[in-house]
């Protein structure tokens, strides 16, 4: 039996639904758009726990989070089964040890071979970051990185070869939804300019500086609402509770606009986000950190062809190049409301910017997406049989 007509087992390390968490549904988006691709690669789960869920049958192994020994028990599993390439879903945070270090034990003790997707690729990053990710590009035999913009970053900061590094984009589900208009008027926005930001909750995400454009901007448009949808973020939630959010809503009463700002403190599953992204006219994204280089929130409101209005950190100038949305100033009220009176005042613009947008999207929906992954582990894999049937 030839490599190419027998089933080939892939795992995933990460985190996985039930948990909370932006890459535990990003690797089950993946997971499932594969195996409408190739039927001949089963891909499997390896779960990062921090606590006790219940999970679907794709997962086959568990590491306990903050367990260093677990790390080392899943390599020696790992090579002792028949998976044959591990792909590392990296997040500094999402593993154990200072700055997720953990993850170097089981790496470098694994004998099959390793991708590692890089979910944040820090400029200025510690030198403890700098070390765990040079090592993870030494051990790789390939990394994905979902910007173009960290490919300069991951040469001359970490040292990794460009030829080792595969762009791929951020996937996006695909459903069909009602009209925009019709959404509107079931839930009471008929006529209404909605404008929505989405994501768990935390300071760097520069709310209350959407929170005082609207403001502004409803003095010139009275039928504006403005959604913020998402719970507090676990780590946020753990530190300092819900402060941050009870500074947001006492900021609305203080600026007298709670007709025009709706909190939704909860969990958003991906139906409810794709459903809250049709229903808007414009996702706002006021972010902080000039240097995030990705971002799930963003590329789905690309996906959906929304226009977007953010601040200019990396990703959002990338993916907003060629008019596809407008670039506000960082903390700087007055110029998100500029650039959103724009989007209102000129709906030709408006509609021009959309089409520009949902042709990026429908590039980067998960079918498109999981067609390269899948290209770019077959290709690994078979490198691998090559250089064992040579050795």
């Amino acid at each position: 039996m030839t490599a190419l007509n027998r089933m080939r087992k892939i795992a995933f390390l990460s985190t996985y639904p039930p948990r909370e968490c932006g890459l535990a549904t990003f690797t089950q988006d993946l997971v499932n758009a594969m195996a409408t691709v190739v039927p001949l690669i089963k891909p499997v789960v390896i779960a990062v726990n921090n606590s006790d869920y219940y999970y679907d049958d794709k997962v086959v192994m568990e590491i306990r989070q903050h367990d260093r020994t677990s790390y080392l028990e899943t390599a020696r599993k790992i090579n002792a089964s028949d998976i044959e390439l591990v792909i590392i879903e990296h997040e500094y945070g999402i593993f154990g040890g200072e700055c997720g270090e953990y993850i170097l034990d089981l790496v470098e003790n694994l004998q099959v071979p390793v991708i590692t997707t890089l979910h944040t690729v820090l400029p200025n990053p510690s030198e403890k970051q700098l070390a765990i990710l040079r090592v993870l590009g030494q051990k790789s035999t390939r990394l994905v990185t979902m910007a173009r913009n960290t490919l300069e970053i991951l040469e001359n900061i970490y040292g990794i070869d460009r030829g080792k590094v595969e762009v791929i984009h951020h996937g996006v589900p695909f459903r069909n939804m009602e009209p925009r208009e019709k959404l509107k008027e079931k839930h009471g926005y008929k006529d209404h300019h909605v404008i929505s930001t989405f994501g768990l909750i935390s300071p760097g995400k520069g709310l209350e500086y959407g929170i005082e454009a609207i403001a502004k901007v409803v003095q010139d448009y009275k039928n504006v609402i403005y959604l913020i949808l998402g719970k507090t973020h676990p780590c946020v939630k753990q530190q300092s509770g819900e402060q941050y959010r009870q500074q947001l809503t006492e900021m609305v009463k203080r600026l007298g606009i709670e007709e025009h700002v709706k909190f939704v403190d909860k969990y958003l599953t991906k139906e409810e986000i794709i459903y809250y992204l049709q229903l808007s006219d414009i996702y706002l994204t006021p972010y902080l950190g000039k240097d995030q280089a990705v971002s799930g929130t963003l590329a789905y409101a690309v996906g959906y062809g929304r226009v977007v209005v953010s601040t200019p950190y990396s990703y959002a100038k990338e993916m907003l190049g060629g008019g596809r949305g407008l670039l506000a100033d960082f903390r700087d009220a007055d110029s998100l409301a500029k650039c959103i009176k724009y989007v209102i005042a000129n709906p030709d613009k408006k509609q021009e910017m959309e089409k520009r947008t949902l042709l990026l999207g429908r590039t980067m929906t998960w079918g498109n997406v999981a067609t390269q992954y899948v290209k770019l582990f077959i290709n690994v894999m078979q490198q691998g049989r090559t250089r064992a049937e040579v050795g």
